[in-house]
């Protein structure tokens, strides 16, 4: 039976010494299981975008992963630390919001609050300390004491189903917003950065240098150019407001 992959979603970056501990603790505490760093340059300490980018993630990855999100800006703080479960994944992180869009998508979810703290724990370095010690134990299928919460109250719980605002730029340069691309009409074009761009279906179907949106391989809505930068063109940066225009105009 294939064991759960432990996978990593931080605002830690590829540079420094955070993300080598985490994977370090994991593959001590649960040495059977796979830890796979997902992305490490989420949005940096803006859990809301990155609660955007989660859910996307996790709708293309096998069923039956363990997410270890750490991007916490209030870490140390009184923010809880949480367990949630959906009919798909597991997520460990704190309750800043960074889990609410997953738990939004689910047809099914569980959320716990984390109440058995390990005693070797520093109060800035929780993704090490605390949440990878919980998703080793919900890797292995052992009991993590905690109460469990409504899913109502969970910081993030109101938040809309798409947030109209880039979330992420990746290393080509293109804006991911946090819009599900299958809830908009391809005949409406966003209006981002002074500029109007329309819908196509891959890069290729517009001139080089010409900016568009479209469906990425995380099902969100996407704005890049051909053969250039479209946070360059665009003038974008991850918490930019993005508005959706009726194809008429």
């Amino acid at each position: 039976m294939v064991k759960p992959p432990l996978l990593l979603v931080t605002d830690f970056g590829s540079n420094g010494p955070y993300l080598g501990q985490m994977q370090i603790a994991l593959s001590a505490l649960a040495p059977d299981h796979e830890v796979i760093n997902l992305i490490s340059d989420a949005p940096l300490m803006q859990p809301k975008a990155a609660a955007y980018l989660l859910a996307a993630l996790a709708d293309v990855i096998p069923s039956q992963s363990v997410f270890v999100v750490v991007v916490d800006p209030g870490v140390g703080g009184p923010r809880s630390g949480v367990v949630l479960q959906t009919e798909r994944h597991w997520y460990v992180g704190p309750d800043n919001g960074l889990l609410a869009i997953a738990a939004k998508g689910a047809s099914h979810s569980k959320l716990w609050r984390i109440e058995d703290k390990p005693k070797t724990r520093y109060k800035t370095f929780h993704g090490r300390d605390l949440f990878a010690p919980v998703a080793a134990l919900v890797a292995k299928e052992q009991w993590v004491p905690g109460s469990e919460l409504s899913l109502s109250g969970m910081v993030g719980a109101d938040w809309d189903a798409d947030l109209l605002e880039i979330i992420y730029i990746d290393h080509y340069g293109n804006a991911f917003t946090g819009i599900r691309a299958a809830s908009l009409d391809k005949t409406v074009k966003i209006e981002v950065g002074g500029m109007l761009l329309s819908y196509a279906t891959t890069f290729c179907d517009v001139e080089p240098g010409c900016g568009f949106w479209y469906e990425n391989s995380c099902g969100l809505v996407e704005l890049a150019v051909n053969q250039g930068r479209a946070d360059r063109l665009l003038r974008v940066k991850p918490g930019d407001k993005i508005t959706i225009v009726d194809g008429d105009h």
